[in-house]
């Protein structure tokens, strides 16, 4: 595929808005009197838009009514909304030949519905949506059905379980209905750590055609179980906080959730399952933040009742749940660790990711040019990272890489308006540097000639930066970030509304917006910068957002990919001119990271191109596709230039080291010692043989795999009784030591196999042969060695491997990232290492080194 140019790449950004219009006859005939014709346009001339729908009939008229379409909180609304209003208040649609724009009202009328709108009333239907699931929402739905269907072929009894991995605005909500749907599911259970993501299984079995009939119960909607009507299909949301939670003073189940554990389930959907996950993430946001806003955090995204679940619980086990159902559906927004575990196998997992969206949105415009894309209005994201002059660098350089230190570079001390930098001086240069008034960086542009394009001073760029989002390290620099834009000298910043969400009386979660929407009204007409630790950083939608400024170091793709989705949400209107349902008027057509700390940030990227293509033998192929849908430039100190997959991973890996890569060889991903692995191995007497002669194995004991199958199921049967409150005081202490038993087995198994999986790179250092492949040169060229090293004969490895104890795909990526680094070292000093080396040996596949040609 070729480069994207730099002029794509800084698109211009369109500058329109939608308008409410209200004409009448100046003589209308018998047919039109005490009407007005109400419609809408993006056109900045109404009268022109009016003159043009009248076609060759022109007509005198007067216009009435010409106001803007959006409310005041940034939301738009249509003529459909307007007519619809004034029908509730009592006024006629007149329909007159395929028009339904004509109502029986006054003028006055009109600006009343409006001005309601305006203000924000919001007008909801019932079962009025008629859509059909997009293509890859099909997909998903047949692929899990089939796969459902599958395992019932092979026993009527089984339990099937499978992950969709997507991304926001997938759909998921619709898409998993379509599934249950599809199964003729008569009783759905839907569970989530995340209370707040109801409204959106409420509305869309409420509100779309495919589910009149279904019934929607929960707590929230002070729903009565026993009142379910059996004859129709009914979908109960609750917390797991809730309705998992136990009675603190018997330990049973609580009384007001047995009905839940009595009711035999077509379909349980677990909704963003990961807990773990999402709270590692949560930690990291909210690193900066005092505790109590973590805490606030924590509870306006999941709730009370946490405490009464696991606190080490990082993922639900089915196994442990009292509920029957026919099938499990997972939904996920933080795939990583579901993705490299292995704890679905790929035939279980479906994957929409920002890439395959970007496709799609792509490929359905090459293929129907006059169709509304259903894609077009999500924004492609660019990537624009720069390299700070050495003297505000010298002041945050850390590590082994000298690498600038965001967090160092914007320290603070201080609270309010007291809070200042303690680099103030190195941070208003680079104030000074984003907009393109720092001295030192004209001088160098005069000499090269070029102006490279600063986010606050590039005019392309200007337009996507009226209203951004400053990602900081503390509340501190939050505070000191909103005193110095204040400051006397900085008379450019004072033309944006700066919105501090760290600032003392600002809520979280939800209550976090009302400052950001007042602030930025409908978007046209004001300028923000919202500052920001963690709010607003996961599960909000700010439209009128369009970059994000990166000004703080984030550990994991995850985290950081997680607050730049933050600026992808679309902008945009259906049908602006109201005559055109294939028409759509997108205000945000691409959306914007600016990163300061380069090498981190393709790191980021390098590492989340990998993480979302764990199959993918070739990481340079995985990240290649995720940047032919997220550009990047680099500035350099003196040119930008444009970034391909090679030098993300060359960048990347130049500030790594030997100590970090080797880590990944004590990863526990690398190995799978989850029950159904455990039951593969115990099920093969050669893999049981093979597994004892790891060292340190027997140890464990010679039936310590058959221990924690059979003690995980005892724990299960055991919790079963629990929640049904017939559990005996014996029982419960054998349950304590049962998972105390189990838990730390599994352990120690999986501690002696990482162990074992930390020899293999030995072999990297024993060969030469770099166009081999890793298993090749175990399994071909020394053997013996294999043998002696490991204490497992090749043969014995290979069975495991096949067994999916040992993770190839995951060892591939580990050697890769070592091949990439020695070279790249190597090559700094001079020396080439391999002269005209043109494939890299992985674990069990060969790439090559400068084309897109593979070997397994």
């Amino acid at each position: 595929m070729s480069k994207v140019s730099s002029d794509e790449i800084l698109a211009p950004k369109p500058n329109s808005r939608l308008r409410i219009y209200a004409w009448a006859p100046v003589e209308p005939t018998s047919q039109y009197q005490g009407l007005i014709k109400v419609g809408q346009t993006h056109q900045e001339n109404v009268n022109e838009r009016i003159k043009q729908s009248q076609g060759q009939m022109q007509h005198k008229y007067v216009l009435h009514v010409d106001e803007l379409a959006e409310r005041k909180d940034g939301t738009i609304f249509r003529d459909a909304d307007v007519r619809q209003r004034l029908i509730e208040k009592g006024f006629e649609n007149v329909v007159i030949g395929s028009s339904r724009e004509w109502m029986r009202c006054t003028p006055a009328d009109v600006k009343t519905a409006i001005a309601e709108l305006q203000n924000g009333i919001v007008l909801t239907g019932t079962h009025h949506e008629t859509f059909a699931m997009r293509d890859e929402q099909a997909a998903a739905v047949d692929v899990t059905f089939s796969y459902f269907r599958s395992r019932w072929s092979e026993d009527e009894g089984a339990v099937p379980r499978f992950l969709w991995n997507a991304k926001m605005r997938f759909g998921k909500t619709f898409t998993a209905y379509q599934l249950a749907r599809r199964m003729k599911a008569t009783r759905v259970l839907v569970l989530t750590f995340k209370p707040a993501v109801e409204d959106a299984w409420r509305s869309d079995l409420e509100n779309h055609l495919d589910f009149n009939g279904w019934q929607y119960l929960s707590k929230a909607a002070n729903s009565d179980p026993s009142q379910i009507d059996p004859k129709m299909p009914v979908v109960y949301f609750g917390s797991f906080q809730d309705l998992l939670g136990k009675d603190r003073a018997t330990g049973a189940i609580k009384a007001k959730n047995q009905w839940l554990h009595a009711i035999n389930w077509d379909l349980v959907i677990f909704d963003e399952y990961h807990f773990g996950a999402w709270r590692e993430t949560a930690k990291e946001l909210f690193e900066g933040e005092d505790e109590d806003s973590f805490k606030s955090a924590m509870k306006e995204e999941y709730g009370s009742g946490l405490d009464e679940l696991n606190n080490d619980l990082e993922q639900i086990q089915v196994e442990f749940l009292p509920i029957t159902t026919k099938a499990y559906l997972y939904l996920s927004g933080t795939p990583f660790k579901a993705l490299s575990s292995g704890e679905f196998i790929e035939e279980q997992i479906f994957n929409w990711t920002y890439t395959d969206e970007q496709r799609a949105k792509r490929e359905f415009g090459e293929r129907n040019p006059e169709k509304l894309n259903p894609y077009a209005a999500l924004p492609q994201m660019r990537l624009l990272t720069y390299q700070m002059p050495d003297e505000v660098l010298h002041v945050a350089a850390s590590g082994e890489f000298d690498e600038f230190d965001l967090n160092e570079f914007f320290s603070a001390s201080g609270v309010g308006p007291k809070a200042e930098f303690n680099y103030k001086d190195e941070v208003q240069k680079w104030l000074d540097i984003i907009r393109g008034q720092y001295a030192g960086q004209i001088a160098k542009g005069l000499k090269s000639g070029t102006k490279p394009p600063f986010p606050y001073a590039d005019v392309r760029l200007l337009p996507y930066l009226q209203h951004s989002l400053w990602s900081l390290p503390r509340v501190a620099s939050c505070d000191a970030m909103e005193n110095l834009l204040a400051e006397r000298q900085n008379a450019f910043w004072h033309d944006y509304k700066v919105v501090n969400l760290s600032a003392k009386g600002v809520g979280v979660g939800l209550a976090a917006l009302p400052p950001v929407k007042e602030a930025i009204k409908s978007g046209f007409d004001t300028k923000t910068i919202t500052l920001t630790v963690g709010k607003l950083t996961t599960g909000v939608t700010i439209p009128q957002w369009s970059s994000i400024l990166m000004l703080r170091n984030l550990k994991s793709p995850e985290t950081y990919f997680q607050a730049a989705f933050r600026v992808q949400s679309p902008w945009s209107v259906r049908n602006p001119n109201g005559d055109n349902p294939n028409e759509e008027l997108i205000w945000k057509p691409v959306c914007y990271v600016f990163d300061f700390a380069p090498t981190r940030a393709l790191r980021q990227i390098s590492e989340y191109g990998i993480g979302l293509s764990p199959n993918e033998s070739n990481p340079e192929k995985a990240v290649e596709e995720l940047v032919s849908f997220l550009p990047v430039l680099a500035f350099d100190g003196a040119n930008m230039t444009q970034v391909d997959a090679a030098g993300i991973l060359d960048i990347a890996m130049s500030g790594t080291s030997a100590t970090l890569l080797a880590r990944k060889w004590e990863s526990a991903i690398l190995v799978n010692v989850d029950n159904d692995t455990l039951k593969r191995l115990l099920a093969n007497p050669e893999a049981m043989d093979a597994i004892s002669r790891i060292e340190g194995f027997r140890s464990l004991g010679d039936n310590v795999l058959e221990t924690i199958v059979n003690k995980s199921e005892k724990v299960k049967e055991l919790k079963q009784k629990a929640q049904a409150g017939t559990i005996s005081p014996n029982e419960k202490r054998e349950l304590t030591e049962a998972e105390r038993e189990y838990k730390s087995n599994r352990k120690l198994v999986q501690e002696k196999l990482v162990k074992f999986a930390t020899r293999i790179p030995a072999f990297m250092y024993l060969t030469d042969f770099r166009e081999n492949t890793l298993q090749d040169v175990i399994t071909k060229l020394e053997p013996g060695l294999f043998l002696m090293v490991t204490g497992l004969t090749v043969e014995d490895f290979q069975l495991l491997v096949t067994l999916r104890v040992f993770n190839s795909e995951q060892m591939n990526q580990a050697v890769f990232a070592f091949r990439r680094y020695e070279d790249a070292s190597l090559a700094y000093t001079g020396i080439d290492s391999h002269p005209g080396l043109t494939h890299y040996g992985l674990y069990d596949t060969v790439i090559a080194v400068d084309e897109e040609q593979i070997k397994s």
